[in-house]
């Protein structure tokens, strides 16, 4: 592995360290069993902000990523192809050696400090989950909200992780103070898809209980219906079953977006469809032929149903009410369309 480019270097560092650039790696296991068999790699980073690539073309300019890998194991993650930088396996290297930057919230408030920021909003949950397991143990969320809070500085979060409960006083806190915005992660409803696909996530109703407690408490949250998995998590009854619990739950808004298949992600779930659903290996062949993105007439055709099942169920604009001072989290950039497929039909959370 390239972990001697994560210790500081002088000019023509590899992109490696100016991406990831340390001072001091540690390397440890808990053996209890919420966390056995996954590695945590402690470092110390340079940054805590991140500016997205291209980010004149996104909705958001600056990220916080504390952690690197997640442990929620979805078998479809965006994100996988990152670890390939560390020279760590996108499959099971993604979902068990897991990059811990245990100085974020410090280097958060000081780089919110400084003369230079000028309070440019913060999406976080836009490579792996803010919530994932291990914030559990490492607890660098509290900090990074509180350093958000201090300096009125606008943010938004997504995730999968009901975790994010702990922090609610915190949430509440800050939206008196700036604009918060908040999005969970629910594709699907299916139990059995669920377990297969993400098996290390909060349960779909555990995600829909926090939208509710969001919600409850002020803070109103948008739901990204993500992925909608072709073929399996896309019949009219499970896209209405959803719908209908995302309703039920309050959300301000729902959004779906289907499975998109990237490099290092694609591998990894090609080979869990043939392991458990040999048969739809030709079919997803044939409809991701052109790239990462499913052709266009599939998304605009998923998307209105989803339009139209969120009508049915009292999620219309007109029904929705304006929740005091909750922006749409802005969909990460890895999640918007940008090859075949793409266009004004899939649904952007703007």
């Amino acid at each position: 592995m390239r972990w001697d480019n994560l210790s500081d270097r002088p000019a023509g560092a590899t992109r490696d360290t100016v991406l990831f650039g340390t001072d001091a790696v540690t390397t440890r296991t808990f053996d209890t069993p919420e966390f056995r068999g996954i590695t945590f790699h402690e470092v110390r980073a340079r940054t805590a902000l991140n500016r997205v690539p291209g980010a004149s073309r996104m909705p958001f300019e600056w990220t916080v990523n504390p952690y690197r890998g997640c442990t929620h194991a979805c078998v479809y993650c965006f994100a996988r192809k990152t670890h390939s930088y560390l020279d760590l396996d996108t499959g099971l290297d993604f979902d068990s050696q897991i990059v811990v930057k245990t100085n974020a919230p410090e280097l958060l408030r000081r780089q919110l400090a400084s003369p230079r920021w000028q309070g440019a909003h913060i999406a976080m949950g836009t490579n792996v989950d803010c919530y994932q397991r291990a914030e559990g143990r490492y607890r660098l969320m509290p900090g990074i909200i509180a350093a958000l809070r201090d300096h009125a500085n606008p943010f938004s979060i997504l995730t999968k992780g009901t975790l994010i409960l702990r922090d609610l006083d915190l949430l509440v806190q800050t939206a008196e103070v700036t604009d918060v915005g908040i999005s969970v992660s629910v594709g699907f409803t299916d139990r059995e898809l669920w377990r297969t696909v993400e098996p290390g996530t909060p349960s779909p109703e555990r995600r829909l209980d926090v939208v509710r407690t969001l919600t409850d408490h002020g803070i109103g949250c948008g739901v990204l219906m993500a992925p909608v998995i072709p073929f399996l998590g896309d019949h009219p009854d499970q896209l209405r079953a959803t719908v209908r619990a995302v309703a039920a739950s309050g959300a301000t808004s729902v959004t779906p977006l289907v499975l998109h298949l990237r490099p290092g992600a694609r591998e990894w779930f090609m080979a869990w469809l043939g392991r458990h659903h040999p048969h739809l290996v030709r079919r997803y062949e044939r409809l991701y032929a052109e790239g990462a993105y499913a052709p266009k007439w599939y998304q605009r055709r998923i998307t209105r149903q989803v339009h139209e099942l969120a009508d049915e169920f009292g999620m219309g604009p007109a029904r929705r009410g304006t929740p005091r001072r909750v922006p749409a989290p802005p969909v990460p950039p890895e999640h918007r369309p940008t090859g075949p497929g793409s266009g004004p039909e899939q649904l952007t959370l703007l």
